[in-house]
């Protein structure tokens, strides 16, 4: 079966196991919609699986790492040697992401899709598709073939963590160019110039930035991508690490397993998969949104409402760990906070106004019937948390 055919097997989300959810939710002694996108996230969550009992206990960061030979055009502060030693760093646990994820018991996962000159190293996959990619500026980043091969590796990824157990995945990343890469892609896909496309990345001076613009428009006027044919943008200028993330976003949807978007690169990754299957963007949540200028472009195109903003822009799948530290936090209320019919309150009804942002209507964070804390003597029959002691 070839990846179209594959794609077209996609089941569409279960409307009627969301709605049980949003039920949950405004069960519960809450103002309607008042964790604003979080709710949207279990719901989507819901949909995707067809249960409205979330389990997302097991969890891992799937941090894809590939060097991408535009860096040649001096577009990064460092050289492409940085990968291999992030990606041997996050086999041993000692990266940014890996010391976060730990608090949250969420597995880190390094895999190698193609850093330059990279040896076989304990803790990190093997996936190679090649030994980094090619300089844009010249021709091709890469084959067709081998951007389907990394789109198709991403895809094999999730249904091989899917069947040990996963329930939740990050897209992560790491690969010195990639900010590059990622605004390439962004440019061909939402035909926006190069200067509105790239940022500075990891911190580039302005004479740093005025090379990635001028290499991103010189890609693309080299390449001639065809903003209507994802694999052909992403063989022409994107990179392996973009291609195996728009397969793990792929897989998500075709192996009911959400898929949190990381930063930009992520993000973009995101884009290519909704382009290439608008069926797979029910399995797409949002983690932040990151400092580069172009990324609120590409939540826009995308529909989603992160729910971080802090200007993050550190990669490896760090904004989207943040996102399952609040969704864990949204958990806790969605399962065990009491219901209105539990605390003896009248429930909350929808007074018209803004729209929320799972679809239901905005109201006032007063109740109707003065606190919503309810008399003592109703809080003494409210039932315990399940998993109290």
């Amino acid at each position: 079966m070839d990846l179209n055919e594959l794609l077209e097997t996609v089941a569409p989300p279960d409307e009627a196991a969301r709605g049980r959810a949003r039920e949950r939710w405004n069960s519960l002694a809450k103002p309607l919609g008042s964790l604003g996108v979080l709710e949207t996230m279990v719901e989507d969550i819901a949909a995707l699986t067809g249960s409205e009992e979330i389990d997302v206990s097991d969890r891992a960061v799937l941090a894809l790492c590939a060097d991408n030979g535009v860096t040649a055009q001096g577009v990064a502060q460092t050289d492409s040697s940085v990968t291999a030693s992030i990606a041997r760093a996050m086999a041993l646990g000692r990266t940014a992401v890996c010391r976060m994820a730990d608090l949250i018991h969420c597995r880190v996962i390094p895999v190698d899709l193609g850093i330059r000159d990279f040896p076989a190293c304990d803790g990190v996959l093997d996936r190679r598709i090649g030994n980094g990619t090619a300089d844009f500026t010249a021709g091709p980043a890469m084959e067709r073939e081998q951007a389907a091969a990394a789109v198709q590796a991403g895809i094999d990824l999730v249904r091989a963590e899917r069947a040990l157990g996963a329930r939740l995945l990050a897209a992560g990343e790491a690969g010195i160019g990639n900010t590059t890469t990622a605004a390439a892609v962004a440019a061909v896909l939402l035909d926006l110039p190069p200067e509105e496309a790239a940022g500075r990345g990891a911190g580039l001076s302005d004479e740093g930035l005025a090379r990635k613009i001028d290499a991103i428009r010189r890609g693309i006027a080299v390449n001639a991508p065809d903003p209507s044919d994802v694999l052909d943008v992403l063989a022409k200028v994107g990179g392996y690490d973009l291609g195996g993330m728009c397969g793990l976003f792929l897989g998500g949807a075709l192996y009911r397993v959400p898929v949190i978007a990381d930063g930009f690169p992520s993000a973009v990754a995101a884009l290519c998969a909704a382009r290439l299957c608008p069926a797979a963007k029910q399995a797409i949540l949002p983690g932040h949104l990151s400092a580069e200028p172009a990324a609120q472009k590409v939540m826009d195109a995308l529909g989603l409402k992160p729910p971080i903003a802090a200007g993050m822009r550190l990669g490896e799948g760090t904004g989207a760990v943040g996102a399952i530290a609040l969704l864990d936090l949204a958990l806790a209320v969605y399962r065990d906070a009491y219901t209105f019919e539990e605390g003896g309150i009248p429930a909350y009804m929808p007074q018209g106004g803004e729209p929320m942002p799972h679809g239901g209507e905005q109201t006032s964070e007063e109740t109707p019937t003065g606190s919503l804390y309810p008399p003592k003597d109703t809080l003494e029959t409210v039932p315990a948390p399940r998993n109290a002691p």
